[in-house]
Parts: C-alpha cells; sequence; structure tokens
C-alpha cells in the first residue's frame, strides 16, 4: 500500500476517535456541572477538560478567563481548535475523500453524512440548546462508522491501518484522561483527606468511568464501592474492557503485526514490549511508582510508538 493512503486511513480513524472522546469528556462534564458544587470546583472541571487535550495555552490566548459556555464552544465548533469536535469530523472526512478508492461506499457515505449533519446541527444552535443531545449523536456516529468499518471492508492493509489508528488514538485518550483526573491525588497515587478529590467521592470517580462507557462494567466486574486504585487496575490493566490501555496497546500490536515489513523491526519491538508490559502489569508496581510518573511515562511511550508507525509506514 502506498504511504500516501496509510496515512489518510489512519488519520481518518483517529479523527474520528477523537471526536467521540471529546463528545464523551463533555457530555461528563455538562453533567457534572449540575451538580451542587462551589464555583471554582465547576471551573476546575473545564479547566481539566482543556487539560486533558493539551488546549489550556490556546484557549486563554483567544478567551482569557475560564467560562464554560465558551469552553464549550471552543471543544465543540471552533475551526481554530483542531481538537474542536468540528474540526474532527472535518478531517475526517477530508482524510475519507482522500481514499475514497480504498474505503467501501458505505464507510465513505458514513464519514461523509457525519459531517454534513454535523455542519446543519450546529448550524441550528442544538449545542447551545441541548449539548447532551448532540454529544451523544457524535457518539452513535462514530459506533455507525466503525461498525460498517468492520461489517464491509476487507479486512486487508486498509482495515489494519484504520484500526492502528482508532486503538492508538483511544490508548492516548484514556491515559491522558487518567493522569488528568487523578492529578489530585498524592505522588502514590492514594488519595487522602487532604486531597482535593477525597477517596469517596462517587461522582467524580463514577464521572471518570462514565467518560469511557466503563461504569456498568466496574459494577460488573467489582461489585462494590468505587475507589480510585480500582478505577485505575480497570483502566490500565484489564484487557478485556475495551477502553482500557491494556486492550488498545494489544489491539495496535495486533494490527502492527499484520502489515509489517523488514523495515518496522524497531517499532514492532516497541510495540510488542509496551503490550507485554500492560498484559503482565500489577497495579502495586504502579502505584509504587506513582500513578502520575507512571501515565506520563506511558504517554510518551504511546507518542513514541505514533512517531515510529508514522515514519515506518507513512512517511511520504
Amino acid at each position: 500500500m502506498l504511504s500516501r493512503t496509510a496515512d489518510h486511513l489512519f488519520w481518518m480513524a483517529r479523527y474520528t476517535e477523537r471526536a467521540e472522546n471529546t463528545a464523551r469528556m463533555l457530555d461528563v462534564q455538562v453533567q457534572t456541572v449540575l451538580l451542587p458544587q462551589a464555583a471554582e470546583d465547576t471551573r476546575l472541571g473545564w479547566a481539566g477538560l482543556l487539560g486533558i487535550s493539551e488546549l489550556i495555552g490556546d484557549y486563554t490566548r483567544q478567551h482569557g478567563a475560564i467560562d464554560p459556555e465558551r469552553v464549550l464552544d471552543f471543544m465543540v465548533r471552533d475551526p481554530t481548535n483542531p481538537s474542536s469536535i468540528l474540526s474532527c469530523l472535518r478531517a475526517a472526512r477530508e482524510n475519507a475523500r482522500a481514499v475514497r478508492g480504498a474505503i467501501t461506499t458505505e464507510v465513505w457515505e458514513t464519514v461523509n453524512q457525519t459531517w454534513l449533519e454535523a455542519q446543519r446541527l450546529l448550524a441550528d444552535g442544538l449545542c447551545g440548546q441541548d449539548p447532551a443531545q448532540i454529544f451523544e449523536w457524535v457518539k452513535h456516529r462514530s459506533h455507525l462508522s466503525r461498525g460498517v468499518t468492520s461489517g464491509t471492508m476487507l479486512q486487508d492493509e486498509a482495515y489494519h491501518f484504520l484500526r492502528i489508528g482508532t486503538f492508538l488514538e483511544r490508548a492516548d485518550n484514556t491515559a491522558r484522561l487518567l493522569d488528568v483526573k487523578f492529578h489530585a491525588l498524592p505522588a502514590d497515587g492514594r488519595a487522602t483527606s487532604g486531597s482535593k478529590v477525597p477517596e469517596n467521592d462517587f461522582y467524580h470517580w463514577s464521572g471518570v468511568l462514565s467518560s469511557v462507557s466503563g461504569f456498568e462494567v466496574y459494577r460488573k466486574v467489582y461489585r462494590d464501592v468505587i475507589t480510585p486504585e480500582r478505577v485505575a487496575a480497570l483502566l490500565i490493566l484489564r484487557p478485556d474492557m475495551p477502553r482500557s490501555l491494556a486492550a488498545c496497546l494489544r489491539e495496535v500490536d495486533a494490527h502492527l503485526r499484520a502489515v509489517a515489513h523488514p523495515q518496522s523491526g524497531e517499532t514492532l519491538r516497541r510495540s510488542g514490549l509496551l503490550n507485554a508490559q500492560l498484559q503482565y502489569g500489577r497495579l502495586d508496581d504502579i502505584m509504587a511508582t506513582g500513578l502520575h510518573a507512571y501515565l506520563t511515562h506511558l504517554l510518551e511511550r504511546i507518542n513514541d510508538l505514533g512517531a515510529g508507525i508514522s515514519r515506518d509506514f507513512l512517511a511520504l
């Protein structure tokens, strides 16, 4: 496959997944602000959401102080923000258009229709009227895109690059989400009475789980109170949790091996090592390292893996 084609497929999938991840985080934040809380806690929540995507600097340069309505607009439809939902859906559509011959008609029509409908919904003011509805719509369209891809495409190199993009983006998002949401805990990752987020803050931890569709999964696995340690274990080490780091990087590794060539040996080695460390990792060892330090290092390795994929497969 031409590296140009692989590049478009990879980024089409990443942008689709990024739009969904942004919708998930915004949906949880919008629901959280409806709960009784201090104004400073609300501000920190919106700032944390920007922090997950490393957009605090870009936002403050344009809008100054944190304002919920401005943050919402910035993250949903601001064309100057490359990570806004609208920008991601546009980028996914443009990448799909560039490789129209490498994807099925159903995949192209799904991606194209998503972009056209997104413009109409936002022009009608749905984001201001009922933001939860547009977030659900974005998630549904992302699910539809993945389903149509799996159900209609030949599982050849094109399919593998789409899956690599999807799961690499998902792993990056889960790691960032965990790092920001656990930032209030001490260095060992365990809550204390002096932490900004108490260990028994049900709404905080249930919000973290809800943003990755993990609340019901948590209840099924643990059948007990929500604790930060168990949240970390579920979202880092559980291979059967669809959005866990272990599950995502296992998929990346498997699809990378399906498209391997003689020049990709080092990237495959790094992918395999990272996958093995997650598959056989232990939460006690992670906590001993310090959750923030562990996640920061993991994000660096995920970014390094992405750079290796780009160098070996996507460089033009």
